[in-house]
């Protein structure tokens, strides 16, 4: 008689991450499977008093050097490798008493969290590819969260249907290949390279949104697998479901709103530009304040703040049309008001992750850079004029360029009292770029603030920060009219302050 004739079925459980594994188990068992373990994870099912066969019992062989050889043998890998319709396969079986094993249940280390030379698992990985390529007639399981469906189906039909062991084999190979991404990773950065020869990336799909940038396109918001982002723990508390430009604009919204400095901060965003921003002593002023940079953009915007959304915030937006709100935290009393604008989508949310890399797809090539980071120490700036900032220009000078480098290229930030007061967004000449916001700020800028993501290659730039009544400028510097540009601020009596850093953005 074959091996695989009139036996119970077999599971190989072998997980690091040990959540839901006892109930699993369990469950197998009294459905009359056999359960093949090893380790850890032998040692926490025998104390929860379900029977297991040790793996060394299947091998014949028992584990060797520290655990690098284990699981790693034909009576485990010929089990999840065999097709059991090939005559030849089960003639290989019987003659070396390999029993079939009908399900791996396996989990990896998350190796980013410890890397080392002794975490680079070659079994568990084997364990898992083996099984997903044979999904056939294998089912594997890596995720907690598949242990009740594959449970209950196991538990309605006695078996796991064709399309079911193909979902679950998709998922495995994901996984593996996220396994794999982060130990390349790890090698590559002991070569201390900022842009490393190759970049994994594994998308795993997290939610489908109502539709892509247009309503005739589809989206989703995918995560890359084995990291995490401030995504994976958001919560909506209400509104309808997301679309693909409202989550590109919220993510947009909440780094800004953390990019502004420790004080109280709200930021407004439009089309993935800020049309406002402002720092203020509590989050109601700062929302206030950034609403009344630019009210008209602001409509149908994106509003984000890195304090806890309190009812006197809440009462300022009641009669704003916003799209979307995230906050930290959320009063209840604001919640409540919240809960009167049916259309506003609400989201709880953490502090949004620092980005390892940026990644641009252009067809079937990408374009990959280190992420723009805005360097906020004046012992780097550099004082170009005669005239000095004082302390509140000072304040109004690094909140302007804080926003610049958030704002789509060309632009000029228009900044009076820590509010941006006039937002000149993505224009082919940096003259247009100072014209709208000198439009916008409406001589709100008098005695602030203009920063500038680019060198002014012509004084007529720092000419229109003059018409608005600017007092002093930031920029990066760097143009062969340097001088020149130094030259008329300090005709019109401005200070200037050069940061040798550009943050284009496009």
């Amino acid at each position: 008689m074959s091996q695989g004739a009139d036996r119970s079925p077999r599971a190989l459980v072998s997980v690091y991450d040990k959540t839901g594994v006892i109930d699993l188990a369990q469950r197998l068992v009294a459905l009359g499977w056999e359960i093949i373990s090893s380790g850890g994870t032998a040692r926490a099912l025998a104390d929860a008093g379900i029977p297991v066969i040790p793996v060394e019992e299947v091998t014949g062989a028992p584990e060797m050097m520290d655990g690098r050889v284990k699981t790693v043998h034909p009576a485990i890998h010929g089990g999840l490798l065999a097709d059991m319709t090939n005559p030849g396969h089960v003639e290989d079986m019987d003659n070396r008493g390999i029993v079939p094993i009908n399900l791996v249940v396996s989990n990896l280390y998350p190796f980013r969290s410890d890397p080392s030379i002794e975490q680079i698992d070659i079994g568990g990985p084997a364990m898992v590819r083996a099984a997903a390529k044979n999904h056939e007639r294998v089912g594997v399981v890596v995720r907690p969260d598949d242990y009740l469906a594959v449970l209950d189906e196991l538990e309605t039909n006695g078996t796991l249907s064709d399309a079911t062991r193909r979902r679950l084999a998709r998922i495995a190979f994901t996984h593996t290949s996220a396994y794999d991404a982060a130990i390349t990773d790890w090698l590559t950065d002991a070569d201390d390279e900022p842009l490393p020869p190759t970049v994994s990336l594994t998308l795993e799909r997290q939610e489908v949104l109502r539709y892509g940038e247009n309503p005739h396109q589809t989206g989703a918001r995918y995560r890359i697998a084995g990291q995490s982002s401030w995504w994976d723990e958001a919560t909506q508390l209400q509104g309808k479901a997301m679309s693909y430009l409202n989550v590109f604009d919220a993510d947009a919204a909440w780094r800004l709103a953390h990019s502004l400095g420790d004080d109280p901060a709200a930021a407004v965003i439009k089309h993935a530009n800020p049309c406002g921003a402002a720092v203020a002593d509590d989050i109601a002023t700062a929302y206030r304040r950034a609403h009344e940079c630019d009210p008209v953009s602001a409509f149908g915007g994106i509003v984000a703040v890195n304090r806890p959304v309190t009812a006197e915030m809440a009462e300022a937006m009641a009669d704003v049309f916003t799209e979307v709100l995230i906050g930290p935290e959320y009063e209840e009393a604001a919640l409540a008001l919240l809960g009167k604008k049916k259309n506003l989508r609400v989201l709880h949310a953490p502090p949004p992750e620092a980005a390892e890399l940026e990644v641009r797809t252009l067809g079937g090539a990408a374009l990959v850079q280190t992420p723009d980071t805005v360097t906020m120490d004046r012992s780097t700036w550099q004082v170009v004029t005669e005239r000095v900032p004082t302390d509140d220009q000072w304040a109004d000078l690094e909140l302007a360029w804080r926003v610049a480098a958030r704002v789509g290229s060309n632009c000029i930030v228009l900044a009076k009292d820590r509010q941006a007061v006039g937002i000149g967004a993505g224009q082919q000449n940096r003259r247009d770029a100072g014209r709208i916001a000198a439009e916008k700020a409406a001589g709100r800028a008098a005695g602030g603030a203009c920063a500038s993501d680019a060198f002014f290659p012509f004084r007529d730039g720092l000419d229109a920060a003059a018409e608005a009544d600017c007092a002093t400028v930031i920029q990066p510097g760097g143009s062969v009219r340097d001088q020149e540009v130094i030259d008329a601020a300090n005709e019109h009596g401005m200070s200037m302050v050069f940061t040798s850093e550009r943050h284009f953005r496009h």
